[in-house]
């Protein structure tokens, strides 16, 4: 099914705005899940977006499931991007979808047609460290659209665990999907690497999303896990304190910069300096039905977005 244009804002008639498709005309979009995934918040993030003809390059150092990216390439022309994350495992993927979309379209095929509770449990022991890389990044797919939840964790030794979900009919392979983020991601650079990276290669004009991992705002909602390229689990306050900082000093250095957190006392004060602005998510990643639902988080901008709509989503200026 064909996927329709979007008609975005960013400060251009929706004419303007050069939609990018893949030859079969399908928008790009997240080929997995990731806990805290942003494809639900993309029409509240329209309308704080930077002006189009304000973004020199677009960097985000917590790729995830890339929704925001894959959202602005879909509108704007983006010259230059540069997606990073701490996850190995992930960058690879990305990698891999972008240089060898066919190879892992072919893997994922193998294990659609193998797919049973043995071959799950199979398939998460394997170390990928012997795999090829598209052989790994099949692998990441396969067990993301068949894990419980879509969650992504690991052990101490940094082996996959989540167990098998319940799922009659999983989406295991999706190749128009593969195949329009493949297009997507032609000429993206990619890096695994600390968010503290970022302040090597942000510059001026520079529009930067960041998307951590989420500080806890209750005792049931410590999912903080962050498997690292430096051998780190989890996600602290520390972490928190040090990412504000150097969201600070990127701002000091003239770049664009949005980021997502919890609405905690914490973020609050973390980032009092900077205008922060209101979003309803649902939080969709959880063991237990009855903790999932509406739920408010923050945006904090240190820019002024196009147009006025934003401002009613303005809670701390």
């Amino acid at each position: 099914m064909r996927s329709r244009r979007r008609s975005g804002s960013l400060s251009q008639p929706a004419t303007q705005i050069p939609v990018q498709e893949d030859e079969t005309g399908l928008l790009p979009r997240p080929f997995i899940k990731w806990a805290g995934g942003k494809t639900q918040l993309l029409a509240q993030f329209e309308r704080l977006y930077p002006a189009a003809g304000d973004i020199g390059r677009y960097i985000e150092p917590f790729v995830g499931s890339g929704a925001v990216f894959f959202d602005l390439r879909s509108r704007v022309r983006l010259r230059r991007v540069l997606l990073a994350d701490g996850n190995e495992e992930l960058i690879n993927l990305y990698r891999c979808v972008r240089d060898d979309v066919e190879g892992v379209i072919r893997r994922l095929a193998r294990h659609r047609s193998l797919h049973s509770e043995e071959h799950f449990y199979d398939v998460r022991a394997r170390d990928p460290r012997r795999l090829s890389d598209a052989a790994r990044a099949a692998r990441v797919i396969y067990l993301n659209r068949t894990c419980f939840n879509g969650l992504y964790r690991v052990n101490r030794d940094g082996r996959f665990n989540v167990p098998m979900g319940r799922y009659e009919n999983p989406k295991i392979l999706d190749v128009a999907a593969l195949r329009a983020a493949s297009a997507a991601l032609h000429g993206v650079k990619l890096k695994c690497a600390h968010f503290r990276k970022t302040l090597d290669v942000a510059r001026k004009g520079d529009f930067v999303y960041f998307d951590p991992p989420y500080h806890p705002i209750s005792e049931t909602s410590r999912f903080t896990a962050y498997a690292a390229c430096d051998g780190r689990a989890s996600f602290g306050e520390k972490d928190q304190k040090e990412l504000a900082r150097v969201y600070t000093r990127l701002a000091r250095r003239g770049c664009r910069l949005m980021l997502s957190n919890s609405d905690s006392p914490l973020t609050r004060r973390l980032y009092r300096r900077f205008r922060i602005c209101g979003v309803k998510a649902r939080r969709s990643i959880n063991s237990r039905s009855d903790r999932r639902g509406i739920i408010g988080e923050i945006v904090v901008i240190n820019y002024e977005p196009p147009g006025t709509a934003w401002q009613e989503m303005v809670v701390q200026a």
